[in-house]
């Protein structure tokens, strides 16, 4: 009788490893899951402080997610999330946030300083945030909609040198007074 309950469980054991060999890896829509909660279902964002993923290039996600990983981005949450993940899973989550649907956000902008602002999105920023910053040139990010404090504390971070501004943004906000960049933060928080 101990026998029959040892070879059972033997048995039993070798299947559930089995299955586990051959159980599939998570998808990008189930890896992508884990973001909802701060960065909102299909990645869009209802947090203030947060951005909206969906419609981000896959290449700006990606980026990104390697930085809070090294810690070349500085982050209070993503930089010990990131390091639970692999460059492909980045990869797969990039590509499932960049195929969702544009989110527009609901919120409350100065109409002067977003008027402002388009002038000088056109002028300065046009060339990689695309389309009133609705899409993201290579690895530029999606600003349009964004809510207005994350936009701010984005800037304030680069300014502050927290975050290193790429090189072609900085030739473009250098010359840039605070009101200037004020103004362009709460036009791309109006773009619907």
């Amino acid at each position: 009788m101990t026998m029959k309950w040892g070879s059972l469980a033997l048995a039993c054991g070798g299947l559930a490893m089995a299955a586990t060999a051959y159980a599939a890896p998570p998808d990008a829509a189930m890896l992508s899951n884990a973001c909802a909660g701060c960065h909102g279902t299909q990645g869009g964002s209802a947090g203030m402080t947060m951005p909206s993923l969906a419609n981000q290039s896959k290449a700006a996600i990606v980026e990104a997610m390697k930085k809070f990983k090294s810690g070349e981005r500085p982050a209070t949450v993503m930089g010990r999330l990131a390091k639970g993940y692999t460059d492909a899973e980045f990869e797969a989550m990039g590509d499932f946030f960049s195929k969702q649907k544009f989110h527009p956000t609901s919120q409350k902008v100065d109409a002067a300083k977003a008027k402002k602002g388009a002038d000088l999105q056109e002028a300065n920023c046009s060339r990689c945030h695309l389309e009133d910053g609705k899409e993201g040139k290579d690895d530029s990010p999606v600003m349009a909609s964004q809510w207005l404090p994350y936009l701010q504390l984005q800037m304030q971070m680069y300014l502050d040198g927290k975050r290193k501004m790429p090189e072609k943004m900085a030739e473009k906000v250098k010359p840039l007074s605070k009101e200037d960049l004020d103004a362009l933060m709460h036009f791309y928080a109006s773009v619907k």
